[in-house]
């Protein structure tokens, strides 16, 4: 039997295992999921880009496939950009190049991005279907629908990225806090301070959040192998969340050219970035993050950077080219290892089991 220094995490989501799946929206659906929560770790669905009959579906898939098993779901909690019409112009102006380039008309309708924050109706919903765990990224939603969800039988967890904020997440009635680091793959979590300069890596942020709140601490940011998992244990964390390591995994819905530069990661292959969609995000350096970026002051606010983006990652995609599109990924991406996901939840788990047996040796 596994034994862990610090069973808080796997009492509170009845897991196996201490590792959290990082819900990734658009890179991943329930198969991913399942395959985790068969293996014995908490599997998430990112829902933050679902309609409500795309999330019921989601779940129903998840359940019919899992017996009493708990799930995750998770949503973003940003608020809505206020529209700009100069912003958005400036932006598509500086994007026209590209479109006269790809042979697209610089004056079509920009897509509609679908994001949309946590509401009323996807409450409903979560009371509906009564996921064991809900996380939210970008900080909470009022207390209001925070004490619904909690109502309903969920757990709730929210990333963190500074001491401040995981004491801010504490206060909101958090059951778990996820320290995010700067090595972290994806959209940073923070909603407190929008300096991305001041972002702290896991190491150095971790032990500090442990000290600072009285919830467990769900360590995110460069663990991709055991290694990381059992640092992070061994610095107070009572679980890790792991996303960038379960993209190598058959299970990921990612598209080819993401996966090519998955596989030919290195340590400085990736960087923060806000040209994607607009808020800062940490994602495998391609062209347009190249030639425009990391950080444009003309990206407008998150999420609708992402709609006039979104014809040159199509048409780039269809040649096989990831030049516009939102690789996301963290620090640590060579260290993957193509395995299916459940093989890969085995392997952390055996590895680390043997590197705490020799330091308790």
């Amino acid at each position: 039997m596994a034994v862990w220094p610090d069973r808080r995490l796997l009492d509170l989501f009845r897991i196996e295992y201490p590792i959290v799946q990082a819900p990734m929206a658009s890179a991943m659906d329930a198969e991913l999921a399942i395959a985790v929560t068969k293996a014995g770790g908490l599997g998430s669905l990112p829902a933050g880009m679902l309609n409500t009959e795309k999330l019921r579906a989601q779940v129903a898939q998840f359940r019919s496939a899992t017996t009493n098993k708990p799930v995750n779901l998770n949503f973003f909690t940003h608020k809505p950009p206020v529209p700009n019409n100069a912003r958005e112009h400036a932006w598509r102006e500086k994007l026209k190049p590209y479109y006269v380039e790809f042979d697209i008309d610089p004056s079509a309708p920009v897509t509609v991005t679908n994001r949309t924050p946590f509401n009323s109706e996807m409450c409903a919903v979560v009371a509906e279907l009564k996921p064991e765990v809900v996380s939210f990224h970008y900080g909470l939603p009022d207390d209001g629908l925070v004490k619904r969800v909690k109502s309903s039988g969920a757990r709730v967890i929210a990333s963190a990225t500074t001491v401040s904020e995981a004491r801010h997440l504490e206060k909101g009635g958090c059951d778990a806090v996820i320290a995010q680091g700067t090595e972290a793959g994806g959209h940073r979590g923070m909603f407190l301070n929008v300096d991305i300069a001041t972002q702290v890596g896991l190491f150095a942020l971790l032990p500090q959040v442990v000290d600072a709140v009285s919830i467990p601490v769900i360590a995110s940011g460069g663990i991709a192998d055991a290694r990381g998992l059992v640092a992070a244990l061994m610095l107070g964390a009572a679980g890790v969340q792991i996303g960038t390591a379960f993209l190598f995994c058959p299970e990921a819905k990612i598209l080819p050219p993401h996966r090519a530069a998955l596989r030919a990661a290195r340590d400085d292959s990736t960087v923060l970035t806000n040209v994607l969609s607009g808020r800062p995000a940490r994602a495998l350096i391609n062209r347009i993050i190249r030639e425009l970026g990391p950080i444009s002051d003309v990206a407008p606010a998150f999420p609708l950077a992402s709609g006039a983006l979104a014809p040159l990652h199509a048409k780039a995609q269809a040649q096989g080219s990831g030049d516009f599109s939102p690789m996301l990924a963290g620090q640590a991406a060579a260290l993957g290892r193509e395995l299916p996901a459940g093989a890969l939840v085995e392997v952390f788990v055996s590895e680390a089991q043997d590197l705490m047996r020799g330091i308790r040796s």
